[in-house]
């Protein structure tokens, strides 16, 4: 069973007439995934891709019965478009646009508190359920129905190792991008309590890069847990210079408990088994869930 979204989840798109809303809905139809509209203020009754257009999130809602969005909106725009889906009370709200400013989306988070939302972004490749539906921007074709869930901060690490775990015969339940700008919504420490309750989740790899402390608190919750799932992480930057951006808005290791070494630390403590690299990942996964049987 998937987290998140189901064959039921019905799609809209903010901002689905420019060009990477307009693709990405497109790929996102082919693999199945149910879109029922799309919001661009000022094109309201028009259609595009076959999809009825609204002015509004909640006027689509209204008239779709959509239960998530996904955002295509540039930053100066997209927290005002997340807090509207938030105020329609979308349940599942995906963000793909990077680099929002960073004061937006307290905003975002301040519309969030309360809120019958949960959102994943902003910076998402989105949320990826193999053969049931895909909300976001991810390539596929590795990918495979399964019992490993993937939480992570990184668009190119997750498809390395969506293709190790499908390679390992394991396959994955849901696959999810918390997104790797600083602040954003739906957090590892969330994504890993959905998978502790989700039966048909058998172990959890956990994506990370170095800057801020979400690693940390994710250990934490792994601690008190104290889960029977097994859990692999991969915790890349360790020789990344300090103080310096390493292409994602949220990737800057100031040094102290924001570097790979402290990440990696807390969660080997919490008992989480560590990749000795990348290209392991899939096989460390393997071995201990046959440890588990």
């Amino acid at each position: 069973m998937a987290i998140l979204l189901d064959k039921n989840t019905r799609v809209i798109c903010q901002g689905i007439t420019g060009w990477a809303g307009t693709h990405h809905v497109t790929q996102m139809m082919e693999y199945g995934t149910k879109v029922v509209g799309g919001v661009r203020p000022g094109k309201g009754g028009r259609s595009h891709l076959n999809l009825p257009v609204f002015d509004t999130v909640s006027a689509a809602r209204d008239e779709t019965g959509a239960n998530a969005s996904i955002i295509f909106v540039p930053p100066a725009s997209a927290a005002a478009a997340m807090i509207e889906a938030i105020e329609a009370e979308i349940p599942l709200v995906v963000t793909v646009t990077e680099r929002v400013p960073q004061l937006d989306m307290i905003r975002v988070r301040e519309a969030l508190a309360g809120s019958r939302t949960r959102l994943v972004g902003a910076n998402s490749q989105g949320v990826l359920a193999p053969g049931v539906a895909k909300l976001g921007v991810m390539a596929t074709g590795s990918e495979r129905p399964g019992g490993v869930g993937i939480v992570s901060r990184s668009a190119s690490l997750t498809s390395e190792v969506v293709a190790q775990v499908s390679d390992a015969g394991l396959g994955q339940s849901t696959t999810v991008g918390v997104g790797g700008d600083p602040i954003h919504g739906l957090s590892m420490r969330d994504c890993l309590e959905l998978f502790f309750a989700d039966p048909e989740t058998e172990g959890v790899v956990l994506i990370g890069e170095i800057g801020g402390f979400e690693e940390q608190e994710a250990a934490e919750f792994i601690r008190e847990a104290k889960p029977s799932k097994p859990i692999v992480a991969l915790i890349v930057g360790a020789h990344a210079p300090a103080e310096r951006r390493m292409g994602h808005a949220g990737a800057l290791a100031i040094g102290g408990a924001a570097a790979a070494s402290a990440k990696i630390a807390a969660l080997e403590q919490a008992g989480v088994r560590i990749a000795p690299s990348a290209g392991l990942v899939g096989r460390t996964m393997a071995d201990a869930l046959a440890k588990t049987h």
